[in-house]
C-alpha cells in the first residue's frame, strides 16, 4: 500500500480557548485512524478479543508545527517508520496536514502487543504480520532489532 490518508472534520469541542486544537486532540487523531487502519484490514477488536492480544503504547509523542484552526481542511496519514521483523514492537508516524500539504503536526508512537490473559507482550498471530507488512513504509522505515 502506498499511502493511507483519511481527512478529518474540526469539531467546536476540539478548539482551546485561543481557538485552535487542542493539544490532546492531535493524540486522540492518531488513535482514531489507527484503529481505523487495523479495521480495515481484519484487525478488528473483535478479532484481538478472540485471539487475546491488544495493542500497548510506550510512547506517544506530537511535534507541533503550524495551528490549526476551524475551517482548515486537515488529514492524517498511517505510516510504520520502524519494526522488529516479528512486529512484535513497532513505531508508527503519522502526518496531520493542513489545507493541502502544510505539516500541522508529526505524531510518532511506540508500541507493542499484549497477550491480555497473561498480561504480558507477545509476538502477534500471522495475520497482524500481514496487516504490517502492507502498512505504509515511511520514508526512512528502518527494522529493528
Amino acid at each position: 500500500m502506498s499511502a493511507y490518508i483519511k481527512p478529518l472534520e474540526i469539531r467546536w469541542s476540539d478548539l482551546d480557548p485561543n481557538f485552535h486544537l487542542r493539544h490532546s486532540v492531535y493524540y486522540d487523531f492518531g488513535a482514531y485512524v489507527r484503529v481505523l487502519f487495523l479495521g480495515e484490514n481484519g484487525l478488528t477488536p473483535s478479532f484481538m478479543v478472540k485471539h487475546h492480544f491488544g495493542p500497548i503504547l510506550f510512547r506517544e509523542e506530537c511535534v507541533f508545527k503550524k495551528e490549526i484552526r476551524m475551517g482548515d481542511v486537515i488529514t492524517i496519514d498511517v505510516q510504520l517508520l520502524k519494526t522488529r521483523p516479528d512486529f512484535s514492537r513497532w513505531t508508527i508516524q503519522h502526518y496531520i496536514r493542513k489545507n493541502g500539504d502544510e505539516t500541522a503536526a508529526i505524531l510518532t508512537v511506540d508500541g507493542a502487543w499484549m497477550d491480555v490473559l497473561q498480561r504480558k507482550l507477545t509476538v502477534p498471530p500471522d495475520t497482524v504480520k500481514h496487516v504490517f507488512e502492507h502498512m505504509p513504509k515511511a520514508e526512512h522505515f528502518m527494522w529493528d532489532k
